[in-house]
């Protein structure tokens, strides 16, 4: 298992960034997917309990009445090869239950930033919270709708916002709806996708100077796993003496945590153990900082001089008349003005 971290950064508060090994390592994780991708039943299955209890079936009178999202939070204890671990879980349901999805992409995005504030305020304070819990999100699980073709046009553009603010990592719902042929032919379209129009997802570092082979081989077979295939599911069978997670179907049976079935082990071994650390320390010493240089250097931005107009009543009579009246008043104001020229030259004379 990789190092989850010391707990605490250099450049950053032990208050913000540290946690105690006792309570257990937290690990912030937001599930986004649209409904009916299996979501509620992975976390279920991830957590190896019920957190998300069946919704009741939709009301027909009402299924025209497109559902707002909502962030809902929930917390669970873990632990992990001897490693307590605080699972904070962020669902978005409703996403994507609507014809225009641009308010569910602003709205992921302002809940990812608005945690780079809390942070950034509690930064610059001169008298810290002790107490203060960052609530930062260390990854996104999008799950992709298992068409069997290409990304679509949603996809590409919530990934590319949301890879800017997160460790986005794709993910295949619903994968046993797919023959593995069509299953390794959908992974292929989708990296195609995220390395042809830029999308920023965690796609395993090649190499550190602190790892190892082994480390550096497990990266590379993650790498070329992407997307994860999951398969969720909450049934368990007695096979052969030992408790199997199991999908039945009339022409046989999938396990999910089978490797040839699923990706779900592997997924859930990438973020409860080898790289719950790096993922921690990517989105502090990457993300947060690329937020924390923008917002600074925005706020650093020298602002522009405005110019205070002339309250009306401070103004020579003739600028408060419109252009075309200052036209006429300057053509009948011209024999006056030849007048008293004439006069006042008169007078000169006389002195």
């Amino acid at each position: 298992m990789k190092d989850t971290g010391s707990g605490e950064d250099n450049n950053v508060a032990p208050s913000i960034y540290s946690y105690n090994a006792k309570k257990g390592l937290p690990f912030n994780l937001m599930i986004v997917g649209e409904p009916g991708l299996g979501c509620s039943t992975f976390l279920n299955t991830l957590c190896e309990r019920t957190v998300i209890s069946p919704s009741e079936p939709p009301n027909p009178e009402q299924a025209h009445i497109a559902v707002p999202m909502q962030f809902k939070h929930y917390s669970v204890d873990m632990e992990e090869d001897g490693m307590k671990i605080i699972l904070n879980i962020i669902d978005t349901p409703g996403f994507a239950s609507g014809t225009d999805n641009e308010t569910c992409f602003n709205q992921i995005q302002e809940y990812l930033e608005s945690q780079f504030d809390d942070v950034l305020a509690e930064e610059n304070r001169i008298k810290r919270n002790p107490k203060f819990k960052d609530s930062r999100v260390h990854a996104v699980l999008y799950f992709i709708n298992p068409t069997g073709h290409s990304l679509r046009e949603m996809d590409i553009e919530l990934m590319r916002k949301l890879g800017m603010r997160a460790n986005v990592i794709p993910v295949i719902g619903r994968a046993d709806s797919l023959t593995p042929r069509e299953l390794v032919l959908f992974k292929q379209r989708i990296m195609n996708d995220i390395q042809e129009y830029n999308i920023p997802v965690f796609n395993f570092p090649d190499s550190n100077e602190d790892d190892d082979e082994e480390t550096v081989e497990e990266n590379a077979e993650l790498r070329a796993m992407m997307p994860f295939a999951v398969v969720g599911c909450e049934e368990v069978i007695n096979e052969d003496g030992r408790p199997v997670r199991v999908r039945s179907y009339p022409w046989g049976t999938v396990q999910v945590d089978n490797d040839e079935h699923s990706d779900f082990d592997r997924l859930r071994y990438v973020l409860l153990n080898s790289h719950i650390g790096d993922l921690r320390d990517q989105t502090q010493n990457a993300i947060y900082e690329l937020y924390r240089t923008e917002k600074l250097s925005a706020s650093d931005q020298p602002r522009k001089r405005r110019i205070q107009p002339v309250p009306l009543r401070c103004r020579p009579r003739h600028l408060l008349l419109k252009p075309i009246a200052r036209t006429v008043l300057r053509k009948r104001m011209g024999p006056i003005r030849q007048i008293y020229l004439r006069i006042g030259g008169v007078r000169k004379q006389c002195f």
